[in-house]
């Protein structure tokens, strides 16, 4: 029984004893067409980058002393690329086909679709633009931009969802799909993250200011983090589950009832797990506890979710030996339990007080994003392949090798990273006899980890070997397509604006996804099935789920006045140091450095005192970071001179052998624009940074007397001549490096004598 089939059993017949009017339509295909080639190409793109910078870690002559082949820029290029680009454009392939089907109508408006698609693309190649180039806020997962962010909101928020929650208010199906609860709380909640995550203070036309700072950034930043995996890569491709499962395996879901449990839990609890990623850190006890006890709790609707997948295959799973795309819907969801078994243990503070900063953690992401989210697009692209092309898939056997290159592939991957992860936490932490580090220097780490580095590069590269057998099966599928697309037109009754609730029979799944099979369960469900035939109250639920979550951790972070402390020798950065956090900022260095000596033995005795709350109220935006590649960077302030520095922009190698940071020579030719300082100074004081009255109109002056001591200096310690350097970017780099962690230190000047330090 196909997606079109007629019945009136639904309710979609006349309540009130008129003739039923029945309507023709058509399916917009083309927008499908559209979304799934780009998913391809920017996903091979994505793969690629991700390819490269792998083996920049093992081979840092990669970098090539480059600006923006470095590692620093590049990575961000890869997680945009792979979530928005790849895992963006999935989506709204899985979107536009499905929507289309579950409502039996046409997209809403055949213009907003492809403003849609186009305005997406545009977005995505700004950000591969922006990035290399260094524009960016600093923010994981949230880098691009302000005017980029606008366009995200307007593109996301304005015509894809106006697309389908208009294509919804039209349908010709009374109740909505379990595919599609999935779809509506995706756009509503990445709205709602985007939007709170993305305000900012615009310093000039591609620089930006979050609006929160240091304890406030990091919580709000890290509430979309997660959540962004939660409501981008997750609910959306179980969403991609729910329908493309049941096609292909010719099986109805296994439970209606565990759909319903499975979607309110996992929305309701999502929202409060991002705080778990903040642990030991200056973030409130409270507050990380309390995401960790979400994100405990978030493993029993992960797995409802994943046994409601394996189990719809009950009576289909010979044909998972032979059938391609079962292969990767299997594999995929089994990738989703393992994550969200991974993902809460990780959240649990003991084991997270090893995998933090590690490559574990970079381990149980990329299983998560190629085995879970890689693997279910490609099974929906074999799926949709000889349906949008009219033809048979050319070749059953290469998608079989895809398969297999792949899972061999991200079985290296994860492997080498997870061994890596464990191997770095337990160096970092390990004490000799004498209670001193057994491994003081950081770089000893760093080459114990290159095989495998080697190791995952050899994974990575299998992966991208399995896309490039599904772009051949692609493009040799779409050669031997029609001249010519056929279009059925499908025919159904309008659906009559007057709904009376009635008992749910075994037609209404029928009717939906044509499969076979009697729900008795649904008639103790009937709240359920009222929410599912009204769309509008049913998102505005789950708005009110996402709002509880975030704000009963929002408010008392905002509010309390313990959580937002001050100490009186921390005092806003000079202009010259603003302009030097801007290029840290640019250059990617939060990638590979943190910020936040945690409260722990080996961290205390290799990098100095723990981190406080009120060392980062003037931080805008917080660079804490969430790797550790190199060393933490908090209290490297006056640890080093200034000539160390210069020499180590210049090459990494001359002064840490075995060191895989890329060289800056750039840093040390590049002239400063000093006349940015004032409009940084303005923004700042916008903000509600304390600069004295005069700092705007002379910031430009402060920045270039700061340099030319810097650049004294550096001569004296035996560098090039102070006239010829005394512009140069490096130095305000030097001046920001040079103040990091040292203002706990300072003296309290007279007028703050009276005000208590922190403890």
């Amino acid at each position: 029984m196909s997606d079109s089939t007629n019945g009136a059993a639904n309710g979609a017949s006349s309540t009130n004893g008129s003739a039923v009017v029945m309507e023709k339509f058509t399916y917009d295909d083309a927008i499908v067409r559209k979304f799934m080639i780009a998913t391809f190409l920017w996903g091979l793109i994505a793969f690629l980058a991700g390819l490269f910078i792998a083996a920049q870690l093992a081979l840092p002559a990669l970098n090539f002393d480059i600006p923006w082949l470095t590692f620093g820029r590049l990575r961000p290029l890869h997680t945009n690329a792979a979530i928005f680009a790849f895992g963006g454009n999935a989506i709204f392939t899985a979107v536009y086909y499905s929507v289309q089907r579950l409502c039996r109508a046409r997209m809403y408006s055949d213009l907003l679709s492809n403003l849609h698609f186009w305005g997406w693309q545009a977005i995505i190649v700004a950000a591969a633009v922006t990035l290399p180039l260094g524009y960016t806020q600093g923010k994981e997962y949230a880098e691009l931009e302000w005017p980029i962010d606008i366009a995200i909101a307007v593109v996301w928020a304005g015509i894809f969802g106006a697309n389908l929650l208009g294509t919804l208010i039209k349908r010709r199906e009374r109740h909505i799909y379990v595919a599609i609860w999935f779809y509506i709380a995706s756009w509503l909640t990445v709205c709602v993250l985007h939007i709170f995550n993305s305000l900012v203070v615009v310093a000039g036309p591609l620089k930006s200011y979050s609006v929160y700072a240091g304890v406030q950034d990091a919580f709000i930043q890290w509430w979309y983090g997660h959540n962004a995996v939660a409501f981008f890569l997750t609910t959306p491709f179980l969403g991609m589950m729910y329908y493309f499962l049941p096609k292909a395996a010719n099986r109805p879901v296994f439970s209606y009832k565990l759909s319903i449990v499975h979607f309110w839990s996992l929305v309701f609890i999502y929202i409060w797990a991002g705080p778990h990623h903040l642990h030991y850190t200056s973030l409130p006890a409270w507050a990380s506890t309390l995401g960790m006890l979400f994100s405990v709790m978030l493993w029993m609707p992960s797995w409802g979710g994943m046994i409601n997948g394996l189990l719809t295959l009950r009576g289909a799973w010979h044909r998972v030996a032979t059938d391609p795309v079962l292969k990767f819907f299997v594999v995929g969801i089994t990738f989703y339990g393992m994550s969200t078994f991974e993902g809460p243990m990780l959240s649990v503070k003991s084991v997270n007080a090893l995998s933090h900063y590690t490559d574990w953690t970079i381990g149980h992401v990329h299983a998560g994003t190629l085995g879970w989210n890689g693997f279910m697009t490609f099974g929906m692209i074999y799926f949709l392949l000889p349906r949008l092309f009219q033809t048979n898939l050319w070749s059953v056997r290469l998608a079989t090798a895809h398969f297999w290159v792949g899972m061999l592939g991200i079985i290296m991957y994860w492997l080498s990273m997870y061994g890596a992860g464990v191997t770095q936490g337990l160096m970092w932490r390990a004490f000799d006899e004498t209670g001193s580090l057994a491994y003081p220097d950081f770089v000893e780490t760093v080459t114990r980890l290159i095989p495998m580095y080697w190791i995952r590069f050899a994974g990575g590269g299998l992966f991208v070997l399995g896309v490039l057998f599904m772009g051949v099966n692609m493009l040799m599928t779409w050669l031997s397509r029609p001249p010519k697309y056929d279009e059925p037109v499908h025919e159904a009754p309008k659906l009559d604006p007057v709904y009376k609730p009635a008992p749910a029979y075994r037609s209404d799944l029928e009717n939906v996804v044509g499969l076979g099979r009697k729900f008795d369960e649904f008639t103790h469900l009937g709240w359920h099935r009222k929410w599912e035939a009204r769309p509008v109250k049913f998102t505005v639920w789950v708005l009110v789920a996402v709002a509880v979550a975030s704000l009963f951790e929002a408010i008392p972070t905002w509010l309390v006045e313990a959580n937002r402390p001050t100490i009186a020798t921390v005092k806003p950065y000079t202009p010259l140091e603003l302009l030097g956090r801007d290029i840290y900022v640019a250059e990617g260095c939060y990638v590979c450095h943190s910020q936040m000596v945690r409260p722990m033995r080996h961290e205390t005795e290799r990098y100095g005192e723990y981190s406080k709350p009120g060392e980062f109220v003037y931080d805008h935006p917080f660079q804490w970071g969430s790797r550790r590649i190199g060393p933490d960077l908090h209290r490297i302030g006056g640890a080093r001179n200034h000539l160390w520095h210069w020499q180590h922009f210049e090459n990494p190698r001359q002064i840490s052998a075995g060191s895989i940071m890329p060289g800056y020579p750039w840093l040390l030719e590049q002239d400063l624009d000093f006349g940015q300082a004032a409009s940084r100074v303005r923004a700042m004081s916008f903000l509600g940074v304390p600069y004295d009255a005069d700092a705007v109109l002379t910031a430009e002056d402060l920045a270039r007397a700061q340099a030319s001591q810097i650049a004294e200096e550096i001569t004296i310690q035996g560098g090039p001549d102070a006239e010829s350097i005394e512009t140069k970017k490096a130095l305000a780099l030097i001046a920001y490096l040079q103040r990091l962690g040292t203002d706990i230190m300072a003296a309290p000047d007279a007028e703050d004598a009276e005000q208590e330090p922190e403890d």
